[in-house]
C-alpha cells in the first residue's frame, strides 16, 4: 500500500487544510442578512437575523458549499437513512393479493408524505432508507431495489415532494432566504446480511446474524455488480433524486469486500492478507469512479466509510485514511462515517450508547488534513446542543436518523431556540430497527405519527365544535399523556388526573435505569406540552389527585363545581404481580416499585425473581447504583470514555476494528452480587427487544457479579429473609438456599381495571363511556409504544359513535413485507 507522502505526490502535492478551509465556510456565510420567501412551501418565514447567523445554534445552521455545480446545502444536518418499510418491494402483483395486506406499498406517496414533512421541518438534505441495486443484494426477499425504469418511476412522487419545498438558510449568496429541499437515495447492497437463500459475498461465508450462508461471488459478477451500482445512481438521478449514498460501511458487502475477516480472495479484489489493501478496497472505489461517470458532477455522492469496524480482523486506521484519499480523488461529495458492522457485540445507537460518544473517529479523521471533502459524524446525535458541540470541533455536518422519527420538525424547533419542544429520540429501537428486522413498517415509540403521516393526521382543533367532547384522564402515565396531548390538540377539552404530582407514569421510574437517562426528555417533552394546551384553555392538570369510581359518577351528571365529562380514559397502568411464596411478607422482600419509585435501600447480595424487561432493568439499577449518590443522571451526565473503555472501544485507533486488546477493557465496579431468576426454562431475557436484547444480557453477563438461573421453583422464605429455591424437574432438580439481603420481585403486572370493572358492574350509562388504555388494558412487559400508540389513535376517534369500549383499540395496517416476513417464517420453522 502506498504510503502517505507518496500518495499525495501522486495527487500533485495536494494538502489541503481542511480546519482552515472549514472555518472560512462558515465566516464566508454570515456577512450579510437576507430575507426569507414568504412562499407557503418554505419551512419557515422569519429564518435570518441581523447578523446571518442563527443566535442559538450558529454552527449547525451554516450553510455548506458542495462546490459550484452541486451548490449550497441551508444547514449542517442531514436527516441518515433508516429502513422504513415505506421504500417499497419487488413482490410481484400477482403475488400481493395472496398476503392479503391492509397497505402493500406499491404506491410510494406515503414515503413522498414521509419525507414531505421531515423536509418541511428544515433539514438540509435527506438520505432515503436503503435500496438494492440487483436481487441479490436485497435486504429480505423480494425487498425493494431501483433496476428498471418502471421501479424509477415510482419514484418520482417523492422527489417531486421535497423538491416543491424550500429550506430556509443563513447564506447571504441566497436570492429569497431559501435554498431547495434535497434527498438522496441510499444504494445498498447487503451482501452475507441478506435475509434470503440467495445471499452473494466476498467470499463464502455466514454471517452470524442471518441464517443464510453466501456464496462466494466470482469476478465477473463482481464487476457486474459495479455496473448494477452506477445503474441504480443513473435511475436515481432520473428518477429526481440529487445523489445517491453509497452505503460501505455497518458490515455490509462493500465493507465484507474491504476487510480480510470476510475477504479471502486471490484476485483483483481480494486479498485475506493485510497487505493487499489496494485489492480489497477496489470494489469500492470502482463503484465510486463508475458512479461519478454515469451521473456528473451535478450530483451528490455520499460515500458511508466504515471508520470504526468493531469486529476483530476489521479495518486498520492507516487502510481508513487511504481509502478516505482515494474515495475524495474518484469524486465523492461527502465522507459519511459509519460505526460498527452490524454483528459487533458493542452497542453503536442503542440508548445506552452516550450521546455524540462516535464523533472523536470523525474528528480524527479531519484533524489527519489529508481529505478536504466534507466529513459527516454519526450516531447518537439526537439533540440541537450535541450536534452544536460536535460541529463546533468534529465535523463538517452531523447524521441524525431517529430523532426525525420522533420529531419531524428537530430542525425548525432548533433553529427557533425551542429545544424544549423537541420530541426527543431516546434510541429504544422498539418501533424502528426492531420493526424493520421483522419487515414491519417503522414507527417510533414517541411519535407513533412516524412513517404514517396518511394514516394519523393530529392537526390543531380540527375536531368541529359541536362534536368536541369534556373528556377525563386518570392517570398520566405513557398512554395517558399521548391521549391528553391528542385529544386537546384537535379541539377536546381534557381533564388529567393522577393520584401523584408528578406526569409520567411508569417512565419515572424508567428513567433511574443505567442507559435509559432519555426517558427524562419524554417527560419533558410532555410537560411541555400538556402546559402549553394548559395555558390555551385546552387542557386542566389535576396532578395529586385521585378518582374513584363514585367521583366519576359525579363529575359524569355535571357535578363537582366542574363541566360535565362525556367520557373518560382510564390510564391508571399496573400493579406489581406478588407471587404466592410462602414467607413473602418477609421485611426483606421488595417489590420493584418500592426499589425504583419508594428509593428503598438494597443491601449488597440481591435476588431478582423475574426476569423479563423489568427483571434486566432492575438488575442493572441495583448493579451499578451507588447509594451515597441517589441523584438521578440525564443523557449529557453520561460519561464517553467510561462507555468506551467498558465496551472495549480503542479510541486511539490504534488496534484494527477499533477494538482494545483484551487486557485494555474495564467494567465499571458493581455495586452488588446479583441473582437473576426465571420460572421458565431457556435463555433469561429470550424476550426482550430484537436489537437491544443482546445488548441488557451482555451488560450483566460481563459484569461477572450477575448469576443467570433459568427454570426455578420459589419454595419459601425463611425467617433470616433467605431464598429456597428449586431448579430443574424431575430427577434432574437441584435444591438450594440464596442468602441474600433482599429479594426483589419483578414477577410481572395486573392491570390495574377497578374503575373500568366499577362502571360495568353498575350497569348504567357510564359502562358505555369508559375506556381502558395502556397497561390498564394490556399489563405485558410495560409496552409503552402500545400504550402511546394505542392512546394517540383513540384520541383522533373517540368522538365517533362507533367507538365504544371493547372496541376501541386501533393498529396500523399491516404491509405486504410485513405479511411476507410472516410466511417465510412459518416455512423456515
Amino acid at each position: 500500500m502506498a504510503s502517505s507522502a507518496a500518495r499525495l505526490a501522486s495527487r500533485g502535492g495536494r494538502r489541503i487544510l481542511p480546519n482552515a478551509r472549514r472555518q472560512s465556510r462558515l465566516l464566508s456565510s454570515s456577512s450579510s442578512a437576507t430575507t426569507a420567501s414568504a412562499d407557503p412551501n418554505t419551512t419557515d418565514n422569519n429564518n435570518n437575523n441581523a447578523n446571518n447567523e442563527n443566535p442559538h445554534y450558529p454552527h449547525m445552521f451554516a450553510p455548506l458549499d458542495l462546490g459550484p455545480h452541486i451548490g449550497r446545502l441551508p444547514n449542517r444536518v442531514i436527516m441518515g437513512s433508516m429502513h422504513t418499510g415505506l421504500e417499497g418491494h419487488s413482490i410481484p402483483k400477482l403475488m400481493l393479493p395472496l398476503l392479503n395486506a391492509e397497505d402493500d406499498h406499491t404506491d410510494l406517496t406515503e414515503m413522498a408524505c414521509y419525507f414531505g414533512e421531515r423536509a418541511k421541518g428544515g433539514v438540509g438534505l435527506m438520505v432515503t432508507g436503503g435500496v438494492s441495486p440487483n436481487w441479490k443484494g436485497w435486504v429480505g426477499p423480494l425487498a425493494g431495489k431501483l433496476t428498471t425504469e418502471t421501479e424509477r418511476d415510482r419514484h418520482k412522487v417523492v422527489t417531486d415532494m421535497v423538491h416543491s419545498i424550500r429550506i430556509p438558510t443563513y447564506s447571504p449568496d441566497s436570492t429569497d432566504g431559501t435554498e431547495p429541499g434535497r434527498i438522496c437515495l441510499q444504494i445498498l447492497h447487503t451482501g452475507r446480511y441478506a435475509y434470503h437463500p440467495f445471499a452473494v459475498s466476498a467470499s463464502s461465508t455466514k454471517s452470524p446474524i442471518s441464517p443464510f450462508p453466501a456464496k462466494e461471488m466470482s469476478t465477473s459478477d463482481v464487476k457486474a455488480t459495479v455496473r448494477d451500482f452506477a445503474n441504480c445512481a443513473v435511475l436515481a438521478k432520473e428518477a429526481g433524486y440529487d445523489g445517491v449514498e453509497i452505503m460501505g460501511s455497518e458490515g455490509y458487502l462493500i465493507n465484507q469486500f474491504l476487510v480480510s475477516k470476510t475477504n479471502h480472495r486471490n484476485d483483483e479484489y481480494g486479498g485475506g492478507t493485510t497487505n493487499n489493501f489496494e485489492n480489497r478496497m477496489r470494489l469500492a472505489l470502482e463503484i465510486v469512479d463508475e458512479t461519478r461517470k454515469a451521473c456528473g458532477l451535478d450530483f451528490i455522492i455520499i460515500f458511508r466509510l466504515s471508520m470504526l469496524d468493531l469486529v476483530k480482523d476489521g479495518s486498520s486506521w492507516e487502510e481508513i485514511k487511504a481509502l478516505a484519499q482515494a474515495l475524495e480523488d474518484k469524486g465523492v461529495t461527502i465522507i459519511n462515517t459509519g460505526i460498527g458492522w452490524h454483528e459487533a457485540r458493542i452497542p453503536t445507537i442503542a440508548t445506552s450508547v452516550p450521546r455524540g460518544a462516535f464523533s472523536f473517529v470523525t474528528k480524527k479523521l479531519r484533524d489527519e488534513n489529508i481529505v478536504s471533502v466534507p466529513l459527516c459524524a454519526t450516531n447518537r446525535i439526537n439533540a440541537p446542543s450535541t450536534a452544536e458541540t460536535i460541529l463546533e470541533n468534529d465535523a463538517d455536518l452531523v447524521s441524525m436518523a431517529r430523532p426525525f422519527l420522533a420529531d419531524p420538525d428537530i430542525v425548525k424547533k432548533s433553529r427557533e431556540g425551542l429545544s424544549e419542544e423537541i420530541n426527543t429520540c431516546i434510541a429504544c429501537n422498539q418501533a424502528c430497527l426492531d420493526h424493520a428486522f421483522i419487515g414491519k413498517t417503522a414507527s417510533c415509540l414517541v411519535n407513533p405519527r412516524a412513517c404514517h403521516e396518511t394514516e394519523i393526521s393530529i392537526e390543531p382543533d380540527s375536531v368541529a365544535t359541536d362534536e368536541r367532547l369534556n373528556i377525563g384522564v386518570v392517570g398520566s402515565g405513557p398512554a395517558g399523556m399521548a391521549f391528553a396531548h391528542t385529544a386537546a390538540t384537535i379541539g377536546h377539552h381534557v381533564t388529567l388526573f393522577d393520584k401523584s404530582d408528578e406526569i409520567g407514569g411508569q417512565f419515572n421510574m424508567a428513567k433511574r435505569i443505567p442507559g435509559k437517562e432519555e426517558f427524562h426528555e419524554t417527560i419533558r417533552y410532555f410537560t411541555v406540552q400538556l402546559e402549553k394546551l394548559k395555558k390555551m384553555g385546552k387542557l386542566d392538570m389535576q396532578l395529586g389527585t385521585e378518582i374513584n369510581y363514585s367521583e366519576m359518577e359525579l363529575r359524569s351528571s355535571g357535578g363537582g363545581g366542574e363541566g360535565k365529562i362525556d367520557k373518560w380514559i382510564i390510564s391508571t397502568g399496573v400493579d406489581p404481580r406478588m407471587p404466592n411464596i410462602p414467607g413473602g411478607d418477609h421485611p426483606n422482600v421488595l417489590s420493584y416499585i418500592d426499589v425504583l419509585r419508594n428509593k428503598a435501600k438494597v443491601g449488597r447480595k440481591v435476588a431478582v425473581i423475574g426476569a423479563g424487561g423489568i427483571g434486566f432493568d432492575v438488575s442493572e439499577y441495583l448493579l451499578h447504583h451507588d447509594d451515597s449518590d441517589d441523584n438521578d443522571k440525564k443523557a449529557d451526565d453520561v460519561n464517553v470514555d467510561e462507555f468506551l473503555v467498558n465496551w472495549g472501544v480503542d479510541k486511539s485507533t490504534g488496534e484494527r476494528g477499533g477494538l482494545l486488546p483484551e487486557e485494555g477493557v474495564k467494567m465499571t465496579n458493581p455495586h452488588r452480587e446479583i441473582i437473576l431468576m426465571q420460572r421458565k426454562k431457556g435463555k433469561l431475557g429470550a424476550g426482550l427487544g430484537k436489537t437491544t436484547g443482546w445488548i441488557h444480557r451482555s451488560t450483566l453477563v460481563r459484569s461477572k457479579c450477575v448469576e443467570m438461573i433459568p427454570e426455578v421453583s420459589y419454595d419459601k422464605i425463611d425467617d433470616n429473609g433467605h431464598l429456597h429455591i428449586t431448579i430443574g424437574k424431575s430427577e434432574k432438580k437441584t435444591t438450594r438456599v440464596l442468602e441474600v439481603d433482599n429479594i426483589v420481585l419483578c414477577a410481572g403486572q395486573i392491570s390495574k381495571r377497578d374503575l373500568e370493572e366499577a362502571a360495568v358492574k353498575s350497569g348504567g350509562n357510564l359502562a358505555g363511556k369508559v375506556f381502558t388504555i395502556g397497561g390498564a388494558y394490556e399489563a405485558s412487559e410495560l409496552d409503552a409504544k402500545r400504550a402511546i400508540d394505542m392512546g394517540t389513535r383513540l384520541a383522533l376517534r373517540i368522538k365517533d359513535d362507533d367507538v365504544v369500549p371493547g372496541k376501541h383499540n386501533f393498529h396500523a395496517d399491516v404491509g405486504a413485507e410485513e405479511k411476507l416476513y410472516d410466511a417465510m417464517m412459518k416455512v423456515m420453522r
